[in-house]
């Protein structure tokens, strides 16, 4: 076998065993409106920390962190990706105008981190407001991507104290494993949320 020859079938054989472990997005748990968000990174070079657009410029800052971990919610979780979109401090979801996809909808207030072997996860963003209905509290959206193909929504943050929270935001089964209702701690300078989420959990059809 000749030398170029050789380096021909490395190369088909590094070739067939990277797309063997190319999996598709498959969607569980249920019609999700918006889910396909978590898809649209591209090209990215994703990291467990990502700061989102105006971090430095929000009058109020906010750090949103946590670990994500296997369904035997004790492993950490690596190479997931999980997405967060929210309005601004005005209750908008702000946009350029030259939006593609889902940022049509979820503005460019939004982000991807992928976690490392530790499962931790960090955004840094700005706490956002209430739409200016004043009908629905502040929140933001979570989703996640499995290293498997996975995909769905997580339990929405909503924070305490918030005045148009209500019992129809709490769910006692939250997808992800943990409340959705969260703690606005100050830390820093700066408002901080820290929770955690494991695989699958409370998530039907899983």
């Amino acid at each position: 076998m000749t030398k170029s020859s050789s380096i021909l079938l490395l190369f088909l054989l590094l070739t067939s065993c990277a797309n063997a472990q190319e999996v598709s997005p498959q969607l569980v748990g249920g019609p999700c409106e918006g889910c396909e968000a978590v898809l649209e990174y591209g090209d990215m070079e994703l990291e467990a920390v990502d700061t989102l657009p105006e971090f430095e410029s929000a009058a109020k800052k906010l750090k949103l962190s946590g670990t994500i971990y296997e369904p035997d919610g004790k492993t950490p979780a690596e190479g997931v990706i999980i997405y967060i979109n929210h309005t601004n401090a005005i209750g908008i979801y702000p946009t350029k105008g030259d939006e593609e996809g889902w940022a049509k909808r979820h503005g460019y207030l939004r982000g991807w981190a992928k976690t490392g072997k530790d499962g931790k996860f960090t955004f840094y963003t700005q706490v956002p407001g209430e739409y200016p209905s004043r009908n629905t509290p502040a929140h933001i959206h979570p989703y996640i991507l499995e290293p498997n193909g996975k995909y769905y929504w997580l339990e929405t943050y909503f924070f305490e104290g918030d005045e148009l929270l209500s019992n129809e935001h709490v769910s006692s089964n939250p997808r992800g494993g943990t409340s959705g209702v969260v703690d606005l701690r100050e830390q820093d300078g700066m408002k901080v949320i820290e929770r955690d989420f494991i695989l699958g959990k409370n998530v039907p059809e899983y």
